[in-house]
Formats: structure tokens, sequence, C-alpha cells
């Protein structure tokens, strides 16, 4: 995979091991990670907050399983925001969730792999289609690691984002009643996992674009009006790092498109 630089450096993504600390908590709202002990992982974290994806991704390989997950973290970000092929985009979610099913066995109690498990089997199964992906059974194991990582991290606002982002795609691809009789998806559920993860991380500028797709998704018109406010919530809101900055950057253009019509 050739690796794509961050499009918008900035030295307010830029951090010292003292001010990563400071900011660790904001920034890990999402995806309760505890500070590392490692300091190469420090380091890792360092480079993920500031775009550079590559760096974060070899230094927490490096490390080994310790180190998975700002790994994951830095390569499915690069592969959903700034990787062009969609071919290589599976490869890698799928490599990633190759990884993430040794890291399940040897740290069961680190929801890190399951979530990521997850998250990564469900980016391949858009790639792949929807509807192909459940009938080869990637459905329940989607849902099966994300319900593992809540298990374990009752708070993890990314894991209510991920399960509420599946419950819509489920849902507006076989509908509501195949979904809630054969996959257990419902469009409240989705809803309540959306609402939970933005009073869990009320800056989520991630959780408002995935709400506001899922409303689309399932509502349409009927509610625009919240879809519009979610976009400029998210489109108005400062970054708080490289991540953040392609999230809110994506919202503006696709709230400019909504505008439009």
């Amino acid at each position: 995979m050739t690796w794509t630089p961050f499009p918008h450096p900035d030295p307010a993504y830029v951090h010292t091991p003292a001010s990563l600390l400071a900011a660790w908590p904001q920034l890990h709202l999402g995806d309760t990670e505890a500070w590392p002990a490692d300091a190469r992982l420090v380091q890792a974290w360092i480079a993920f907050h500031a775009g550079q994806f590559e760096r974060a991704a070899r230094l927490g390989l490096d490390v080994g399983v310790e180190g998975y997950a700002v790994a994951h973290k830095a390569t499915c970000i690069h592969a959903l925001f700034l990787e062009t092929s969609e071919k290589t985009r599976c490869a890698v979610y799928e490599e990633v969730a190759e990884r993430c099913e040794r890291q399940q066995l040897e740290r069961p109690a680190n929801p890190a792999g399951f979530y990521w498990h997850g998250y990564a089997l469900g980016r391949y199964a858009l790639g792949i289609s929807v509807v192909k992906a459940l009938a080869q059974g990637l459905g329940a194991k989607v849902r099966h690691s994300l319900d593992a990582a809540l298990t374990l991290a009752p708070q993890h606002a990314d894991a209510h984002i991920a399960l509420g982002a599946y419950h819509a795609e489920v849902i507006d691809k076989v509908g509501a009643m195949i979904g809630g009789l054969t996959y257990r998806v419902k469009k409240d559920a989705c809803y309540g996992h959306f609402e939970t993860a933005l009073g869990l991380d009320p800056a989520s500028a991630v959780g408002r674009v995935a709400y506001a797709r899922a409303l689309l998704m399932l509502d349409g018109k009927r509610q625009l009006a919240r879809v519009l406010e979610l976009y400029r919530q998210a489109a108005g809101g400062a970054a708080r790092d490289a991540t953040e900055r392609l999230v809110v950057e994506e919202a503006r253009l696709e709230l400019n498109e909504l505008e439009k019509q």
C-alpha cells in the first residue's frame, strides 16, 4: 500500500508527550484507550494525532500486540479517507481483521481487538456490498465483535457509532422486517446507539456525520432538518486532531451538496 500524506497538516495537531497526556482524555473519549505505558507507543500516538498515519502504524506494529490499537486506527483511517483504490481498501480491512483475531486471543480483555475487528469487517462489507457480506455471514461477526467491545467498555462511544451504522446499513439494504427478524436490527436501536455515542463524546464530528447518514438512509427527507443540523455541527466544529479534521472536511462537502438540493 502507498501511504498518502495527510492533506491538512497543522501545528495544532502536533503534540509533545506532555501535551498529549494533557489532551488525552478529550482525544480518546471515543475509544476509551488508556495512556500507553510504553514510550514507543506515546510516539506512535503523537504521530497518529498529527496525521502521520504511516509512521503511527509502523511504530505500533513494531511494538507488537500492545501496539495494535494505534496501528489499526492509523491504517483504517488512512484507508477510509486517503486510499483511492477500493480493492486496496478491502485488502487493508481484511489484514486488520486478521490481526484483530490474534489480538482477541492474546488480549481478550482489551476492547480494541474487538472494536477494530468489527470496524474493519464492517468497512470490508461496504466495499464488497452489504448484501453479499450478509450472505457470507460477516454481519454476525461484525455484530458479535462490536457487542463484545461494548461489554468490555460500555463507554466506548466509537463502538456505539459503529453499531448504529451497522443497524442502518442492514435495514437500508434488506428492509426493516427482514433486518429485524434475521439480523436483529431496528431503527430505534440504531438511533439509540448514536444518541448514546454523542452523550459519551459530545464533540464527536464522526458521530454526527454517521448519525446524519443513518437518518438519511432510514427516514430520508422526513428528518432533513435534523440531518442538516448534525452536518452543520460537524462542519462547524474545531477538529481536535488530524482524523477529526478529515471528518470535518468531509462533513463540509456533504453539507454543501445537501444544501444545493
